[in-house]
């Protein structure tokens, strides 16, 4: 059986902290979907297609990470790709009440699939796409908080 995991976020933008927990997890499955949610209740700052780019362009090197778009619930999107894992990343124990509730709902509609959480390593904690963006909007470099080659001027 293949083991097809979806790590699912809005990755606006793509963070260190993001890149560590997937290249963490890569050795766990066959398969990581990189799941992009379209949120129409979100305002994103970085299209799409951009975050899309990013994600691709920071994972060329690992076959085994795809990037997929959707829309509406993730558990919904993890039938669809037959992934039976959601990768969720925990940075705070607010982070863990409200991750564990939707695992939970998630379990209810569909058993088959499992959310695992995975903690940042200490020197990624504090990183967060919402902080990003702050620093972006308010003219600060941002760049240590990206994965290398990710140039944050684009939007």
């Amino acid at each position: 059986m293949t083991r097809i995991a979806i790590f699912p976020g809005s990755f606006d933008p793509i963070t260190k902290g993001h890149e560590n927990i997937l290249r963490r997890i890569l050795p766990l499955f066959d398969k990581v979907i990189v799941s992009i949610g379209k949120n129409s209740n979100k305002q994103n700052y970085f299209s799409l297609e951009q975050r899309e780019h990013w994600i691709k362009q920071v994972f060329a090197d690992e076959p085994k990470v795809s990037v997929e778009t959707y829309t509406g619930l993730t558990i919904d999107f993890c039938k669809k790709q037959k992934a039976t894992y959601i990768i969720r990343g925990l940075r705070t124990s607010a982070d863990f009440e409200f991750e564990k509730a939707i695992a939970q709902n998630n379990k209810i509609m569909a058993d088959e699939v499992e959310t695992i959480f995975i903690l940042p390593i200490p020197e990624l904690s504090a990183i967060n796409s919402n902080i990003v963006r702050d620093i972006i909007r308010n003219g600060g470099d941002a760049s240590q908080f990206v994965p290398e080659g990710i140039n944050l001027s684009v939007k």
